[in-house]
């Protein structure tokens, strides 16, 4: 699990292709590692990942081509990636629950300063649109972010100018696609839900 809160910004260094996916090679540009062993979990842009291998500052992981087929910014060599270790039973929770898991892509449509901040614009595919909420919390590339408008499959979200500064958002332009992860509590609402209804279906 993750907190949706960004410890650093490294780069994808290397990726060496595999048969069924890549393995990359990323800088973790000042993440403390000094807690980290292979098969721990960082998130890379918000894509739960397994370290494989520790050399320095440098972390290696397994991406499959499921993983690549689903999510974006894992395939492009110098990209920069938002890096979060995951939580122990004793951190903060600064954001909101997290799992590392992508619901889908989207597309940006806007990304503007309106005074000291950042409007940002996002279209949603359709399938998770149903999923955000005005003033529900949705995870963009990794970072945990609070909605505050929606229209259709259209959300905004403002950014202050400290989570411009220290995640790769700062990148993001008109076109540009995103990783992103739905609400926990949401995902688990709908299940209920839809039980709920399969259940009174079969005992009619």
């Amino acid at each position: 699990m993750f907190s949706g809160i960004i410890a650093a910004v490294g780069r994808i260094e290397h990726i060496e292709p595999l048969a069924e996916g890549v393995r990359l090679t990323v800088d973790t540009c000042g993440l403390d590692l000094g807690d980290v062993i292979v098969g721990d979990s960082i998130a890379n842009s918000g894509v739960c990942l397994t370290v494989i291998a520790r050399d320095g500052a440098k972390v290696k992981f397994d991406v499959s081509r499921e993983t690549l087929d689903c999510t974006v910014g894992l395939d492009l060599a110098g990209a920069e990636v938002n890096l979060e270790k995951a939580l122990s039973l004793a951190d903060r929770l600064g954001g909101h629950l997290v799992t590392g898991h992508v619901d889908g892509v989207g597309e940006v449509l806007k990304f503007e300063p309106v005074g000291e901040s950042h409007e940002l614009v996002i279209r949603t595919p359709a399938a998770i649109a149903g999923y955000i909420a005005k003033k529900g919390s949705i995870t963009v590339n990794g970072v945990s972010l609070t909605v505050n408008r929606v229209e259709g499959r259209d959300f905004s979200i403002n950014l202050i100018p400290h989570t411009v500064a220290v995640t790769n958002l700062k990148h993001l332009s008109a076109g540009s696609r995103v990783n992103l992860e739905i609400d926990l509590i949401a995902r688990y609402v709908e299940r209920m839900l839809a039980w709920r209804s399969e259940e009174a279906g079969s005992a009619a």
